[in-house]
């Protein structure tokens, strides 16, 4: 099975937020090689400026070499493909352009896009045929808060 994150999944590991079990479930199964994982760059940016932003440098750098610890891998460009359904998404169903990029990485892959922000994606699988795996129910992605459990 494949698997695409979403900013929100990490955030979700480092921020032990509701949900966090079933990410690292998934983790867990990339690990053992029953799944792969895969994550777009833009989403990855996404992380890394919020703890950048929040927290500082070092945090951030820190964050970053966790993830990349992890059983992930990153899709480092925006091919045609990925470019022409993330504009057509942005357009349609108004979401933020890393929601786009990210949703169009697991449609290009056929994979399953792993997030909770309902508030962007719940219209899309109403409207489309693309495999969500919700982690947490009925709520929106949260950038970092100066409590975040894995910084303290």
């Amino acid at each position: 099975m494949t698997y695409i994150f979403d900013a929100c999944a990490i955030f979700a590991l480092f921020k032990c937020e509701e949900g966090i079990e079933k990410v690292k479930s998934l983790i867990e199964k990339a690990s053992a090689e029953q799944a792969d994982i895969y994550m777009n760059i833009i989403n990855l940016l996404e992380v890394h400026y919020s703890y950048y932003r929040d927290f500082g440098p070092d945090k951030a750098a820190n964050i970053l070499e966790r993830i990349y610890r992890m059983p992930i891998h990153f899709v480092d460009n925006i091919d045609a493909d990925i470019f022409s359904e993330a504009s057509r998404l942005k357009a349609q169903y108004a979401i933020p352009l890393g929601d786009a990029i990210g949703l169009a990485t697991a449609i290009k892959m056929k994979g399953t896009f792993v997030t909770a922000d309902y508030s962007d994606f719940s219209e899309i699988e109403q409207a489309e045929s693309i495999p969500f795996f919700w982690f947490r129910e009925n709520f929106s992605c949260s950038f970092p808060y100066p409590h975040s459990p894995i910084l303290l």
